[in-house]
């Protein structure tokens, strides 16, 4: 269980109570969008504007405390795993994102044809298709799975 307020000190950050909820929120939600997460952070404290919450994930994504994904046609999700070398499932019908681990194993899991120069140290990599409770509910053919 992370501390949070070492985490939000550490990167020279203010320990706030909303503050500590997104996180929390974050932590509780993998791969949430902000409107869920500004909605569990709601409950827990009423006062937080949607707003402040909103700026406390684009406050975590610029020191890097939050992973922010966009899968394509998706709304933009948080998760606090990063740094890791992971990458994302994303169930074309249902919208779930899962974790998957690097299939190389080593950062940054792929090697571009020609690199133009740059030195890479990540690699985004996002896999699509349908989850098993998709196929199993036959909203997707398993000729199309």
């Amino acid at each position: 269980m992370p501390d949070f307020e070492t985490t939000l000190r550490e990167a020279g950050l203010r320990v706030t109570r909303p503050r500590i909820a997104v996180l929390e929120s974050v932590r509780d939600h993998p791969h949430a969008d902000s409107a869920l997460l500004a909605e569990t952070v709601h409950d827990a404290l009423p006062s937080v504007s949607r707003q402040a919450i909103f700026d406390c994930l684009n406050t975590f994504t610029e020191t890097g405390l939050v992973r922010r994904i966009r899968p394509s046609g998706s709304p933009a999700r948080y998760e606090l795993r990063r740094n890791d070398n992971h990458h994302h499932l994303v169930c074309r019908s249902c919208g779930m994102v899962v974790d998957v681990e690097c299939a190389v194993g080593a950062a940054p899991c792929l090697h571009a044809s020609d690199d133009h120069g740059f030195v890479i140290d990540e690699a985004e990599v996002i896999y699509w298709g349908y989850c098993p409770d998709c196929v199993g509910s036959q909203q997707v053919s398993p000729e199309r799975a």
